[in-house]
């Protein structure tokens, strides 16, 4: 009885079949690549539970692995092109779900499972990820309280890095319409979840930087799980927050919810309400500031005016007593000077028995030449005058 061979499939193989005989055996290439073939067209994708162990992170960029339990081990790789979606590599130990399909590795004949998704038990790796991303901030002081910026009292213009259909924004704009709807609010849309929502919110923030003319920024969404608030995650989004040139307020998720854009915006709103209410004071504590502000004002103005007619008085006073001053000098000085003048003066001299001859033109007569006979004169006294004639001039 003759033997039968079949393929593969368990279909019997004609005998000029390749590899049915020596004489046509087919090479080691055709046969992991029909092996890889086969077994890629008759296993689906599937969810794996195992231990990560022997993790090496190639030059390349890719992760190879084994995922083992406590009878078996399968070896895994995960391109570079397919750890978009994993938040960080798996530790040796760390018990974790995987999710791949089985193939083949022709260089090596390698039977591995080709891995898209990794998820630990627990939130593991979005942990560590979001753990390396903060340490790799903290060293370069990103994270320190000292460098954060305080958040204005009365903005005028609040731009919001948000989804323009989410939830978030319609709570932010219903808070600050009723607290005060005189802020001028500006929208930057973004995409807040899934594939390029980092670089979508990174951008936004970038662009309310170039405008220049916002007070405040608040950036957020509403909850969500780990991998819908992941975006918040991302190192670039907090590059963009620590880089804008106004102060930022993150409300990421719910209150319990914490990311690295809270880690590093200038305030962590537990909510996009409590971000809103956050970003500008209420009507009345505005009314309440300005009535403060009056009162403030109003005792400043009267401190000043007090005191700058108790200066008034006090230089009346002093201008008083310099005045009197100089007049006590000044008769002072005029008593000293009338008394020498008088001492000086003609009436002083006529008072002791002189007489002063004058013209009738009432020039001095000082010389018997100034005299002729039946010349006409008067003598001047000190208590009168006494017309005269020269009879007589009898010169020395």
């Amino acid at each position: 009885m003759r033997a039968t061979t079949f393929d593969l499939f368990g279909s019997p193989l004609a005998r000029s079949a390749p590899g049915v005989s020596r004489d046509n055996a087919i090479s080691v290439s055709d046969l992991t690549t029909e092996t890889r073939a086969l077994v890629e067209s008759g296993l689906q994708p599937v969810w794996v539970r195992g231990e990560i162990s022997d993790f090496k992170h190639h030059r390349n960029g890719h992760w190879y692995f084994c995922l083992r339990d406590a009878s078996a081990q399968i070896k895994c790789v995960v391109w570079s092109s397919d750890q978009r979606g994993i938040p960080a590599a798996p530790d040796v130990g760390m018990q974790v779900v995987l999710y791949g399909k089985m193939t083949v590795f022709p260089a090596r004949g390698d039977l591995q499972l080709r891995v898209r998704r990794i998820e630990a038990v627990g939130d593991g790796l979005w942990r560590k990820a979001m753990e390396l991303t903060l340490s790799k901030l903290r060293k370069e002081g990103l994270l320190d309280e000292g460098r954060k910026r305080a958040i204005p009292r009365f903005p005028k213009r609040v731009a919001i890095v948000t989804s323009a259909d989410g939830a978030a924004l319609r709570d932010i704009v219903a808070v600050m319409r009723k607290r005060n709807a005189g802020v001028q609010l500006v929208v930057c849309q973004a995409k807040v979840q899934g594939d390029g929502a980092a670089l979508e919110i990174a951008a936004a923030l970038a662009r309310v930087a170039r405008w220049k003319l916002a007070d405040l920024v608040i950036v957020g969404r509403g909850g969500g799980g780990k991998e819908d608030l992941w975006a918040f995650n991302d190192e670039r989004v907090a590059r963009a927050v620590v880089e804008c040139p106004v102060p930022v307020i993150s409300a990421v998720g719910h209150e319990a919810d914490i990311t690295v854009c809270d880690a590093v915006a200038d305030l962590r709103a537990a909510t996009p309400s409590a971000a809103a209410a956050a970003a500008c004071s209420a009507r009345d504590e505005i009314e309440k500031v300005f009535a403060l502000a009056r009162r403030d004002l109003t005792g400043a103005i009267m401190s000043r005016v007090q005191g700058a007619h108790t200066e008034l008085e006090r230089l009346g006073r002093r201008i008083s007593q310099t005045a009197e001053g100089v007049v006590v000098s000044r008769k002072a000085l005029l008593g000293a000077t009338a008394g020498r003048l008088n001492a000086l003066s003609p009436l002083a001299t006529l008072s002791r028995g002189y007489a002063v001859a004058r013209d009738p033109k009432g020039r001095a007569l000082t010389s018997t030449l100034h005299f002729r006979a039946g010349l006409g004169f008067e003598l001047l006294l000190h208590d009168g005058k006494v017309g005269a004639k020269a009879t007589d001039v009898s010169p020395e």
